[in-house]
């Protein structure tokens, strides 16, 4: 946390955790033959390789690794490994000078060199034979899902969850209907005549008036105050989506895993109004006193023309489909 709070200015929460993580991989080596002092200095040392290994591999090699799993497991289970070799109370090169007395520095050098030929071991066996492994997963079609899967989402074809980030990240209903392979179906039904709202025709003489729709963009935190604002110059009719975007800024700059994100989506509200009776100008100017702060990500005002307006109800068409009275 305070390694990515000095390096970004703000503490990155998932690194950190990592951090965590990273800790227990470093100690499990020598868990058994080190010092208290020893393992917090390890885990320092794990929490400076999660850092800037997960950014060296994101970065440099361009290895896509959501996770910092190579960072976190594979990094600091070398350094773990090898750390056994300096901290060990009994035969590491700088702990077991410190807690045993018989030690020679042959011994110790040895001690350490076991260490480094373990993990040179580790690593041509895990890289011999998942290269193996992988390339016959390749060859028969089992390393990589389908297109229509990749498209979906794992969540849905592999474990039957809409999302696993459900919770935090809106997740695009087209995208849920197409994962689960079903059709979307709209029950069909009528209200009864005797049971309908009575209609009434109406001739206000407006035939030819002109609507506008306005799409406002914006900041969530912000809706309430905007909905207000419009309320209170007569527009009740409105439209109101969750959506993610960003404007010139690419949504400021963000990081992620210690890897600087080119586009940074950022949850926005989007809503939508048709008018007539009320003046483009004055709905313009009420949201833009309503979101102003002076700041970027206030938002825009998208400004259409509109052919026509059609009551599905009724069967009004222009400035009376609009109306309520």
């Amino acid at each position: 946390m305070t390694i990515t709070w000095i390096k970004y200015g703000k503490p990155d929460v998932s690194m950190t955790i990592n951090g965590s993580l990273a800790g227990l991989v470093a100690i499990t080596a020598g868990c058994d033959v080190v010092s208290i002092p020893g393992a917090a200095i390890i885990g320092v040392i794990a929490g400076f390789v999660v850092v800037y290994g997960v950014e060296f591999i994101d970065k440099k090699l361009h290895i896509d690794d959501p996770v910092g799993a190579i960072g976190v497991h594979c990094l600091c289970g070398a350094v773990g490994t090898i750390a056994v070799g300096i901290f060990d109370m009994n035969k590491g090169v700088i702990s077991g000078f410190i807690y045993n007395d018989a030690l020679t520095a042959k011994d110790a050098f040895s001690y350490f060199g076991v260490q480094l030929l373990g993990l040179v071991a580790v690593v041509a066996w895990v890289g011999i034979i998942m290269s193996a492994v992988f390339m016959i997963m390749k060859k028969i079609g089992m390393l990589r899902a389908s297109k229509e899967d990749e498209l979906a989402g794992l969540d849905a074809s592999e474990h039957g969850l809409a999302s696993s980030y459900a919770d935090f990240m809106p997740v695009p209903e087209v995208m849920l209907a197409s994962s689960a392979k079903e059709d979307v179906k709209y029950e069909e039904s009528s209200v009864p005549v005797e049971k309908a709202l009575p209609v009434i025709e109406t001739n206000t003489g407006k035939g030819n008036a002109i609507f506008t729709k306005i799409s406002i963009v914006t900041r969530p935190d912000k809706f309430e105050k905007l909905k207000s604002a419009l309320d209170s110059i007569g527009i009740t009719g409105m439209t109101v989506t969750n959506v993610q975007g960003c404007g010139m800024q690419k949504g400021n700059d963000k990081y992620y895993r210690g890897a600087k994100l080119d586009v940074q989506l950022l949850p926005k509200i989007k809503l939508e109004a048709v008018v007539t009776k009320v003046p483009v100008e004055l709905v313009v100017e009420t949201a833009r006193k309503a979101l102003y702060t002076g700041n970027y990500g206030d938002g825009k005002i998208f400004i259409y023309n509109v052919l026509d307006v059609v009551k599905v109800r009724t069967g009004e068409r222009g400035y009376d489909a609009l109306q309520d009275d």
